[in-house]
């Protein structure tokens, strides 16, 4: 990745389209956030993909964050939880439990920031209606 310095922060060209980040929200996405989305988007993913193979597919998942920094060391990310509301059929709580310990272990950006950030996880199921 290429990042081109703006006025108020950078620009990087992705084939998705452009990234802006900035300290100031009014200019981009802030740094933190796109740390926070990361680890939340890549965690709910692969858990997807572990309930897909359980077979027990989601039909909606919805992600919550919790942030908690340490403003006395640089503002730093100290702690993420992240908070899934599942819906789905016959989603059954233990093999839901399993799952989203597994997706924690094969996450890579929740990998990629353990030893420096907690990253906690709980989940709450939605029965489908039909």
């Amino acid at each position: 990745m290429n990042f081109e310095a703006k006025e108020k922060g950078f620009v990087t060209h992705l084939s998705y389209g452009d990234l802006h980040v900035s300290g100031d929200e009014a200019y981009g996405f802030r740094p933190y956030q796109l740390l926070v989305s990361s680890i939340a988007v890549c965690s709910g993913g692969v858990l997807r993909k572990v309930l897909d193979k359980m077979r027990m597919p989601c039909t909606d998942m919805k992600i919550t964050a919790d942030v908690t920094r340490n403003e006395a060391e640089a503002n730093r990310v100290e702690k993420i939880h992240l908070h899934f509301i599942i819906t789905g059929e016959n989603l059954k709580e233990e093999k839901v439990q399993k799952a989203v310990d597994a997706a924690s272990k094969n996450c890579p950006m929740v990998q990629s920031v353990k030893g420096s950030i907690a990253v906690t996880e709980s989940f709450e199921l939605v029965p489908l209606v039909p």
